[in-house]
């Protein structure tokens, strides 16, 4: 299947000048030493961590939070948050606008993603992605009890688990339809009665003159060119961070009830707050 919005030209590139490549340069080296510096830091500590904790992970999950502020710091992202993460036991879900999710969501909390397999092999970004405590996921009926399985340990552990149920990334301004499947590990017995799923809207806004759909990232578009415009940029836009109201597994009504509630809060956050 192609992702969505295959057929949708991106917006249009701008030609970088001279003054463009310091600011890539230089954005570059700042959040280059930040993410892979404390990646270093994070490993060594993971591996006195382990051995005493387990899965449990009470001191690295701090390190990401840190780096990801940091990070967008140097990229000049403003981020303005309304509500607050749950401290709760459960799950985050949000739209997916951009790779910059990551680095807006981590920023808030300790929090876990749950990504495609394939992102685990991906140059880079695959080990930050284990490192930082990511579960992987293949999209194969085959696997399904397995990844049940999975997100249950997880959330036994008291680990939040943030995903995007809309299966792929957009343009910023819509929300596509939830898929319900990973929703049904919070109804299994034991969880369900202490479990919250706290719906999250990203809504981006473009630097000025920019094209509205700047931050999007769907489709063909290359990674490479996403992340060089952004780090190239004159000025950064903004992002509003909302963090809805936490909704109580055991009373939602099942899990596809459970997954229209929280589009339906992120897909009203989109318009009010374009």
């Amino acid at each position: 299947m192609s992702p969505w919005g295959a057929d949708i030209p991106p917006p249009e590139r701008r030609p970088l000048g001279p003054l463009d490549w310091v600011r890539l340069l230089l954005r570059g080296l700042l959040v280059g030493t930040t993410v892979y510096g404390g990646l270093v830091v994070l490993l060594i500590l993971r591996m006195i961590e382990r051995p005493i904790f387990g899965l449990h992970r009470p001191v690295t999950p701090w390190i990401t939070v840190w780096v990801c502020r940091a990070t967008l710091f140097w990229l000049g992202l403003r981020v303005t948050r309304h509500g607050t993460p749950m401290d709760r036991a459960g799950a985050f879900v949000a739209n997916h606008v951009s790779w910059l999710d990551i680095f807006v969501l981590n920023a808030q909390a300790p929090l876990y993603f749950v990504a495609k397999a394939e992102v685990a092999g991906w140059p880079g970004i695959g080990w930050l992605a284990r490192a930082t405590g990511t579960a992987f996921i293949a999209r194969k009926a085959s696997e399904a009890a397995a990844q049940k399985a999975l997100f249950e340990a997880r959330l036994r552990a008291g680990h939040h688990l943030t995903f995007f149920p809309e299966g792929t990334s957009t343009d910023g301004r819509r929300v596509l339809p939830f898929k319900s499947t990973l929703f049904a590990a919070f109804f299994e017995e034991g969880l369900r009665d202490r479990l919250a799923v706290q719906p999250v809207a990203l809504v981006y806004h473009a630097p000025d003159g920019a094209d509205p759909r700047f931050y999007g990232w769907w489709g063909e578009m290359s990674f490479g060119a996403s992340l060089l415009d952004v780090l190239a940029a004159r000025r950064q836009g903004r992002v509003d961070l909302v963090f809805h109201k936490a909704l109580p597994v055991a009373s939602s009504g099942g899990r596809k009830v459970l997954a229209n509630q929280s589009e339906s809060r992120i897909r009203d956050s989109l318009t009010s707050f374009h």
